[in-house]
């Protein structure tokens, strides 16, 4: 027999991974303002480019080594490419194993709910590798437990790289740019997305959304 936590106003303890991301840095700037938050956690390799009262970072060479505090919700947003990670297992050990490995020590530690992003075209029977990590990755925090799973699948996601530091992705770029001209013609789950949409997306359903698992569509979040 499963017990439910009782929380007063001001009480919840979130965790978010992939902080310094373009979707994680928007959901943790949610959760600081969110008043039902009492302490954000923030798990990464580097500290994110904010301070606040509520904010504690802990900082990691391993995303799968490291002590877990007590949190209720976990946000989990880590994504890289192949090309920035450097092989198709260094991708892996990323999107797939690390995502794993926290949303296991956040449930260990108490956390009943998780909100994490995959991608449009996530399947466990993908012949392309990309699609079949996020897939093998939703397959396996499904099984972990949580009384509400929020899985978020984007699709290509348009914010400002250069703020934050990360490694320009020339392709990318390219895309945001022909899918501008061609987005009349593409359907809603494949138009590029902001990742302010997904983020207030994630935080918002996970908030009242009830148990079970919960799947959002790129076209689903789109603003």
């Amino acid at each position: 027999m499963t017990s439910t936590k009782i929380h007063s106003a001001n009480t919840r303890v979130a965790l978010v991974a992939g902080a310094t991301g373009l979707v994680g840095q928007a959901i943790l700037a949610l959760l600081i303002a969110d008043q039902r938050y009492s302490s954000v956690h923030v798990i990464g390799r580097r500290a994110p480019n904010v301070q606040h009262p509520k904010l504690a970072a802990h900082i990691s060479a391993s995303l799968t080594d490291w002590a877990c505090p007590a949190v209720d919700d976990v946000f989990i947003a880590l994504g890289t490419t192949i090309k920035v990670a450097g092989s198709q297992a260094a991708f892996k050990a990323i999107d797939g194993d690390a995502v794993v490995a926290i949303a296991s020590k956040a449930k260990a530690q108490g956390a009943t709910r998780l909100a994490v992003v995959s991608a449009m075209g996530a399947s466990t029977q993908s012949g392309v590798f990309y699609n079949q990590v996020k897939g093998d990755m939703e397959a396996a925090v499904s099984q972990l437990g949580f009384e509400t799973l929020v899985i978020a699948r984007p699709s290509l996601l348009a914010g400002d790289r250069d703020e934050l530091k990360q490694p320009e992705r020339v392709a990318e770029k390219l895309s945001l740019i022909a899918f501008k001209w061609l987005k009349p013609l593409i359907p809603a789950n494949y138009q590029s997305i902001n990742a302010s949409s997904v983020a207030e997306a994630m935080v918002g359903t996970l908030s009242t959304a009830g148990s079970g698992k919960h799947v959002l569509l790129s076209g689903d979040m789109q603003k």
